[in-house]
């Protein structure tokens, strides 16, 4: 991914030093904001230096930045400056997140109470809109939003691999063989976004729009990997996927339903229409098996399950707030507006 232009003194400092040769020390110091910064806890997830920041040492463990040496991914200065960030965001999310009364560590009772708890999302309907009222200039800036993650689909996900044993991994591999197309390379999610993508004109290379895209996109993308990276926090990651698979078969067919409302073919919504069955399927084989097997094998990680599973749901909240909130308003809900397709 081509490097990304700073939004404030940390993402200044932490792209100068990458772009240099990594060294036992760093030739510019990191200015860490301190515990306080952020006295309500949306107020680390709207940081946009801190978010930038975040997603670049993060980018080091995926595909990278252009122009930077491979050296800088396990560099002991960066990982102490994550570590620290990774506090405070932590932190914030546990705030923010509503979980609900535990149920008993079991695959039906875990598959119970997250279907509960996705069911009384109370987030704004984002797709009720793209499917009745967005423009064609806003179903573009969708895709923008989206490509953040969904050019990597299921990549942070696949972190909790290694992670989990028995039912709970058999589970988590069945959900990503087909994230990643049961091997065919196109059939890909994260192809056939990027299908959909230059069915609308845009720009499919990774992190193409890295610069448009605001603080609380890039929350919702670092939250997968702080889930993702960590393993202390395996069970928020398996929250987070059912989490995100309970809530997409539905929106998906919404999406698709605007799409087409406005003339998109098939290159464009068969990401979409993809997910309406698939995720029908693997929502339920990750509550019961992968959610609900890990629960029952560590019963110790069930709260951070239902953690993880209300982080996703808050935080996708206020994304989709901002999006439903500018566009009422005539506004666009990027940083930079898109350029209209050739």
């Amino acid at each position: 991914m081509r490097k990304p232009t700073a939004r404030g003194p940390l993402s200044s400092a932490v792209l100068a030093n990458l772009a240099g040769t990594p060294q036992d020390q760093l030739a510019e110091a990191l200015p860490l904001p301190g515990p306080d910064a952020w006295p309500e806890p949306e107020d680390f997830v709207y940081d946009g230096d801190v978010q930038l920041a975040l997603f670049c040492l993060y980018e080091l463990h995926y595909g990278g930045l252009d122009g930077v040496d491979d050296g800088w991914e396990w560099h002991p200065e960066l990982i102490r400056a994550r570590t620290g960030l990774e506090r405070s965001f932590e932190g914030a999310l546990r705030r923010m997140a509503d979980v609900p009364s535990l149920p008993e560590p079991a695959a039906e009772p875990v598959a119970a109470g997250l279907f509960a708890l996705t069911a009384d999302d109370g987030g704004p309907s984002l797709s009720r809109y793209v499917a009745k009222e967005a423009t064609g200039e806003q179903l573009r800036e969708f895709l923008i939003l989206r490509s953040i993650y969904q050019l990597k689909e299921a990549d942070p996900h696949s972190w909790a691999i290694p992670r989990l044993d028995g039912r709970a991994k058999a589970a988590l591999v069945e959900i990503q063989s087909d994230e990643y197309g049961g091997g065919r390379p196109e059939r890909m999610h994260s192809g056939l976004f990027a299908r959909a993508m230059r069915g609308a004109g845009l720009d499919d290379a990774y992190g193409a729009y890295v610069d448009a895209v605001p603080a609380v996109t890039l929350a919702a993308v670092n939250m997968m990997s702080l889930f993702g990276l960590n393993r202390r926090l395996r069970g928020a990651i398996v929250g987070h996927l059912a989490a995100y698979e309970m809530t997409s078969s539905i929106p998906n067919k919404l999406y698709s339903r605007g799409f087409r409302r406005l003339g998109y073919g098939a290159d464009v919504r068969d990401y979409f229409d993809e997910h309406v069955e698939a995720d029908a399927v693997h929502e339920q084989i990750a509550g019961r098996d992968m959610a609900g097997g890990l629960a029952k094998a560590e019963p110790a990680l069930l709260a951070d399950i239902f953690f993880g599973a209300a982080a996703a749901l808050a935080v996708d909240a206020l994304a989709g707030r901002h999006q439903l909130e500018a566009w009422q308003a005539g506004r666009s809900a990027l940083l930079v507006p898109a350029e209209a397709p050739a």
